[in-house]
């Protein structure tokens, strides 16, 4: 594709990166038939290569407009087309500088700006957070239906974390939403690890991840975020500690582009390249663990939903299904499982009525081979799927913990 970027869009501090990905674009179409979006709306803006051409068209001078901004709203960020496109697109970088410019050039109504500050403010903070679970499950048959459908009906106790006391150690993010959400998920991996003699080291200066803020508006104040964890976590790294572990995929996927959304920082960049190197899913730690000696054997019946942060963000497509078939549970057939469920981050809240038909779409597909239970490994994909209150939905590591001898 031939651009020709604006004066202004030159002065961009990722100019070169947004001609580089836009020239990389051949505009063969292949990403549409992957897309979520267009497959729902039919819209050639509410696709990849739609999306492409209207950045494309403001990086080279075109007003940005509300009509723009809200074709890069309804994006999933699933990268779905990525994993699709032939010519290797860069997609979701463009994205987040296309976004970062018309986020500037056109001011969101008073309505949308309230929910994303308030999105942002509460979410990366645990305890607030679990606060306000605890409120609305007191309140909740005053609560709208949406905001209803979203609180987990039935917590699990998260139990005992073991003591440190293992030469192996491993950092682990807590997340933000998850202590709250799914206590019991960040617990079961110690449990888990613990048993293969990995010890986690308890890192609590460190917080959220950074990408709520990144994807919502916010962008310096999600580098802000990764710049703080990185302080958290060097002590650790550089006495020893293995890898930085985490459970949601979402999370991990940010974390691991830490080291190319910090390149251009001097006092950063190396320590970001080496912790997004370090930087490791919880299935890529388990892959080669000896799982085997400290599990029985099972036969449950289960469906596994792959996050889109899994498998087209992190590459990880069908690791966790590997390790789960090992220890002999019956994984079920998924149709369609390249497709997004719908939870994105906040896209759920954000997009409700899309993220509903996703979901509903996603769910009747998991559910076709009638599993007992569905796993998945990120806990937006988690809450999101059990909003719909049919089959029940857990992280998969709580069904290895369950089945420890």
């Amino acid at each position: 594709m031939q651009t020709n970027l604006s004066e202004q869009s030159k002065r961009l501090p990722r100019a070169e990166e947004a001609d580089k990905i836009l020239r990389t674009c051949v505009h063969c179409g292949f990403c549409n038939a992957t897309c979520p979006t267009y497959q729902l709306l039919g819209d050639e803006l509410d696709g990849p290569r739609g999306r492409i051409y209207l950045i494309k068209q403001v990086l080279e001078g075109a007003p940005a407009t509300a009509k723009a901004q809200l074709h890069l709203d309804r994006c999933l960020t699933c990268r779905n087309c990525e994993t699709t496109c032939p010519s290797g697109v860069d997609y979701h970088n463009l994205l987040d500088i296309g976004r970062a410019v018309i986020d500037q050039a056109v001011p969101r109504p008073a309505g949308q700006r309230l929910l994303r500050q308030s999105l942002r403010a509460l979410a990366p903070n645990p305890n607030l957070f679990k606060t306000l679970l605890q409120i609305g499950a007191t309140f909740r048959p005053l609560l709208p239906w949406g905001i209803e459908a979203k609180l987990p009906h039935d917590l699990p106790a998260a139990g005992e974390r073991p003591a440190l006391r293992h030469a192996r150690r491993v950092l682990m993010l807590e997340g933000c939403v998850q202590p709250g959400l799914s206590p019991n998920t960040n617990a079961a991996t110690a449990r888990v690890l613990d048993r293969l003699g990995i010890s986690v080291i308890p890192a609590s200066d460190a917080g959220c991840c950074g990408a709520l803020d990144y994807h919502l508006d916010a962008q310096a104040k999600g580098l802000d975020r990764a710049r703080r964890n990185i302080d958290a976590w060097w002590p650790h790294l550089e006495n020893g500690a293995e890898a930085i572990v985490q459970t949601a995929s979402g999370c991990g996927a940010f974390i691991k582009d830490y080291g190319h959304l910090l390149e251009r920082d001097p006092v950063y960049a190396a320590k970001a390249r080496r912790v997004s190197e370090l930087a490791l899913d919880l299935v890529q730690v388990l892959a080669d663990e000896p799982l085997e000696r400290v599990c029985a054997a099972t036969d449950q019946r289960i469906a596994f939903h792959c996050p889109c942060t899994l498998q087209h963000a992190q590459k990880l497509g069908g690791a966790v299904e590997a390790v789960l078939t090992r220890l002999g549970f019956n994984l079920t057939t998924v149709p369609d499982s390249h497709l997004c469920c719908g939870s994105a981050g906040t896209y759920s809240i954000t997009q409700p009525e899309l993220a509903r038909q996703l979901r509903d779409n996603k769910l009747n597909a998991l559910e076709s081979g009638q599993p007992e239970i569905i796993a998945t490994a990120n806990i937006g994909c988690q809450s999101h799927l059990n909003s719909a209150g049919r089959t029940p939905v857990r992280h998969w590591i709580e069904l290895v913990d369950q089945v420890l001898r």
